[in-house]
């Protein structure tokens, strides 16, 4: 696609988007009277209009009907979590059975590490990223000490080299090749918070399967945003939550990736609980946890199911909308935001601005810029000026436009608000 700095071409291009239509379906906020410009999907989507009804769907059963809303309600209780099984798979590129929604992120990953951290006298080391997003240091941190190590002898973190702000895919397969007899679990994100860049799934996975590891990932900043095959690339574990790119309000529920090759793998160590078990015999109350077949058998409580009915509402515009077709236009609109910013850059001498996030195909919605001693000063112009975009200490800007609600006329709007700076 050839790019102009116009207001023509961002309407030219808007006009002929097929998912046009789908910007309807949210509530886009407003600042001085006017849309905003949202560029935050990657940390808070936005409020699918649909929300509204699911919530008072799931009220109006529970007014009707009170607790025999699980078994006699429009969207039963107690099946709630299979309500939204086929188009999460659907999001991450799994099989239905692979897949369940429940708790939430950081609670998710403790779970699972349960049954996929088995560290050994020998072979207890965890390869991850340096500069992971705090919960999953703590939550690594957390885990080696709970199994008796010392977390600067059993956490190995890959660091960009000096000089450079992203990891190499080369120098991840390195250090997995040189731990390769020691490392039980490589944790990666799928796109790294901070910088953006989108890690490749499929090699990390294949080399840690390769040195006789398990591979897990956090999808926090990937689901709803990049391209996921999580079946054909053989991953063992996966979570994400539904607030970022999914839409589905703040601190809503999670998702959960199990390979379908521990569908039915009862030896795994979990922490089991009462909707996990086999919901054939659930309500016999017997002792001796029966999990349920596939990743429904992580399940330790009950359906959160006001959350989940948003959720839920989400994965509905995005099974209608579409996976493939969301990519393509992400990948469209993050190009001409590279386009704008660099134009912006070519046209006021005051924006020192430097991207940071690695070019396709290590990039998804989200673009990082780094900046200098005026950053927090434009930071705040952009906002006063109808920009939503985010802050990370010390110095960067992220920005992700995305898909299902941002336009090219957006993305045009912020060019002409950092050209004014």
């Amino acid at each position: 696609m050839h790019f102009e700095n116009s207001l023509a071409f961002a309407r030219k291009t808007d006009s002929e988007d097929v998912l046009r239509e789908f910007r309807t379906e949210f509530h886009i906020p407003e600042i001085n009277g006017k849309p905003c410009v949202y560029l935050t999907g990657n940390s808070l989507g936005l409020l699918p209009k649909a929300a509204e009804k699911a919530i008072k769907d799931e009220l109006e059963d529970w007014k009707n009907l009170g607790v025999e809303g699980h078994f006699h309600g429009k969207n039963p209780w107690f099946h709630y979590h299979k309500f939204l099984s086929e188009n999460a798979a659907l999001v991450v590129g799994a099989k239905p059975i692979e897949v369940v929604v429940m708790n939430q992120l950081s609670s998710n990953l403790h779970f699972l590490f349960v049954s996929f951290y088995r560290p050994t006298p020998t072979r207890y080391k965890i390869i991850m990223e340096a500069g992971a997003f705090p919960s999953d240091m703590y939550l690594v941190e957390s885990q080696v000490k709970f199994h008796g190590f010392d977390p600067s002898e059993a956490i190995i973190e890959v660091k960009p080299r000096d000089g450079e702000h992203t990891l190499r895919h080369e120098d991840i397969i390195e250090v997995i090749e040189n731990n390769k007899d020691t490392t039980a679990l490589v944790f990666f994100s799928g796109v790294q918070y901070y910088t953006g860049q989108v890690f490749n799934i499929e090699d990390i996975t294949k080399k840690a399967h390769e040195i006789g590891a398990v591979a897990g990932f956090d999808l926090a900043h990937a689901a709803g945003n990049i391209n996921l095959e999580l079946n054909k690339w053989d991953v063992d574990f996966a979570a994400w939550c539904s607030y970022k790119y999914l839409n589905s309000g703040p601190g809503s529920v999670g998702g959960v990736f199990v390979n379908e090759r521990y569908a039915n793998d009862n030896s795994l160590p979990r922490f089991a609980g009462w909707w996990g078990h086999d919901e054939s015999v659930r309500f016999k109350m017997l002792k001796g946890f029966i999990p349920e077949t596939g990743a429904a058998g992580w399940q330790v409580s009950n359906a959160p199911v006001l959350s989940m009915s948003v959720h839920k509402a989400s994965l509905e515009i995005f099974a209608r909308a579409g996976m493939s077709r969301l990519i393509e236009k992400g990948k469209n609109l993050n190009a001409y935001l590279e386009f704008i910013i660099n134009d912006s850059i070519h046209q006021n001498q005051n924006l020192k601005l430097e991207i940071i996030t690695p070019k396709y195909p290590e990039r998804g919605c989200q673009i990082s810029i780094l900046t200098d001693e005026n950053g927090k000063a434009l930071f705040d112009h952009l906002t006063q000026a109808g920009v939503i975009a985010d802050w990370r200490n010390p110095n960067v800007i992220r920005m992700a436009p995305v898909a299902l609600y941002n336009r090219f006329e957006d993305i045009y709007r912020l060019g002409q608000i950092l050209a004014s700076f």
